[in-house]
């Protein structure tokens, strides 16, 4: 398959996946709030492409949402270069993805962020995944939670769950706090092997984590809580910021790749706080 094929199916799922998720959203929101959507682009006068992000704040169930998708194209700087894959020959690359970030009204509801990307180098790879980051331990939604990662993950290889997972564990640490950022989930990089097989899997993740969201607000927004509960889910949102402006490889993608820093940011609660 032509690799601009592959381009143009990766974007337009992305792209329809980000309208999936913003309906399912309203849907539990409801008429009286809506996403705000802005259109940017990387450079107008290149035609580098650019994006939409979609942000949705203040709603019944939903704190701040935001739901991100971009298709850009450039050079890499001589500094960034050297660390992405396929890039020592030729510095021109080309990425798509779409972005999920939810922090919630209740502190009992877990913050959720899910992404998957396609970047073209030399060659084009897939990665993603999605973690959930609660307040208050919930034994039994944390297996249920992998119980629906692990499915979605051993109907295309039953490897992926474990060597998946355990990436996500690695990934998701603050080494300055010596602490997880939440309970896990799935984080995977690097699928080149099979287009066609790692498209599949992709597309999976993205509607299982449609499922996972619905299921766990459906379990958890009506839970009542009190002010003592909302100030620690703000210091918990304290270690979501550290995490992000400190280690997040999506953040670094798109600061040094001239994405729009509006969106890119978008994944920051609208309130923590630190002791």
């Amino acid at each position: 398959m032509e690799i601009e094929i592959k381009k143009k199916l990766a974007s337009n799922w992305f792209k329809l996946l980000q309208d999936i998720i913003c309906n399912e959203i309203e849907k539990i929101e409801g008429k009286n709030n809506i996403f705000k959507s802005k259109k940017w682009d990387r450079n107008s006068k290149k035609n580098e492409g650019g994006g939409e992000f979609r942000i949705l704040k203040k709603g019944k169930v939903f704190e701040k949402v935001g739901v991100n998708f971009s298709e850009v194209k450039g050079k890499f700087s001589k500094e960034f270069k050297n660390s992405i894959p396929g890039t020592s020959s030729n510095s021109k690359f080309w990425a798509s993805g779409v972005s999920v970030v939810m922090h919630m009204q209740n502190p009992f509801v877990p913050a959720m962020h899910f992404n998957t990307r396609f970047i073209v180098t030399s060659f084009g790879w897939f990665g993603g995944g999605m973690d959930v980051t609660p307040c208050f331990e919930d034994k039994k939604l944390k297996v249920w939670f992998h119980n629906q990662l692990k499915n979605t993950c051993n109907s295309h290889n039953k490897t992926y769950y474990t060597k998946y997972k355990k990436w996500c564990d690695k990934y998701f640490y603050l080494p300055h706090r010596n602490e997880m950022r939440g309970i896990g989930g799935i984080f995977f990089d690097y699928k080149k092997k099979n287009f066609e097989k790692d498209f599949s899997f992709v597309m999976d993740v993205g509607l299982c984590f449609i499922n996972i969201f619905k299921e766990i607000i459906k379990r958890k927004y009506k839970k009542k809580w009190t002010n003592k509960h909302k100030r620690l889910q703000y210091l918990k949102r304290g270690r979501y910021v550290e995490f992000n402006l400190l280690y997040d490889r999506g953040t670094k993608f798109g600061l040094r790749t001239g994405g729009n820093v509006e969106g890119i940011l978008m994944s920051l609660p609208p309130k923590a706080e630190w002791e």
